[in-house]
């Protein structure tokens, strides 16, 4: 017992005193440590903020898109049943027949059919467009077949054989034409927003 006393009482590492520069070197190394691990943590505080900043936009958008192309499906199937409306119109026109009394009431109809559901369609964002007399875009419009015409500038849309429809501002269906070819090069733009949506 007395050894270990004795042992106790020597001088040890605990019971000597540090030299102060020593000890101010440990301070400031122990600093630098947190300093840098404040650094880090800041960093990375910073770094989740603005990951969340730009997920909170992603969301944003991918809602305001879902909200105006949702419809998507269901409005490429409305659009055949205006194409077939359209044909039907056409067919009453074009077939001869003395559009008057009981006919005339059946044509009336399905125009008044065939407005109000392109109303609908617009009014959900999906707009017919006809390009007749601008130039060809392919990513508005589908080529069909070349019209040779030098009187038309060279790239003009001349026949449309079926209008085309955006959704917002995407091509939910390219219109189907017939391009000229021959005239001068130069062509009037393509703008979809300005086209006749009665055509």
């Amino acid at each position: 017992m007395t050894d270990f006393a004795a042992n106790n009482n020597a001088p040890g590492a605990e019971d000597v005193e540090r030299d102060p520069a020593q000890e101010a070197a440990v301070l400031a190394r122990e600093n630098a440590e947190v300093a840098k691990e404040n650094a880090e943590l800041k960093d990375r505080v910073l770094r989740t903020l603005a990951e969340m900043e730009n997920l909170r936009r992603r969301t944003e958008r991918e809602i305001a898109d879902s909200r105006v192309y949702a419809i998507t499906s269901f409005a490429r199937d409305l659009v055949s049943v205006a194409d077939n409306i359209q044909r039907a119109l056409d067919a009453m026109r074009d077939s001869g027949v003395v559009l008057d009394g009981p006919a005339k009431a059946l044509v009336d109809g399905v125009e008044l059919t065939e407005r109000e559901l392109l109303k609908v369609l617009e009014k959900n964002g999906v707009k017919k467009f006809d390009p007749r007399g601008e130039k060809f875009d392919p990513n508005l419009h589908q080529a069909m077949f070349e019209v040779p015409d030098p009187r038309v500038p060279s790239g003009s849309v001349v026949q449309v054989i079926q209008p085309g429809y955006m959704i917002g501002d995407r091509v939910l269906r390219p219109s189907l034409v017939g391009v000229s070819k021959g005239g001068p090069k130069t062509a009037p733009t393509a703008s979809p927003s300005g086209a006749d949506d009665d055509a």
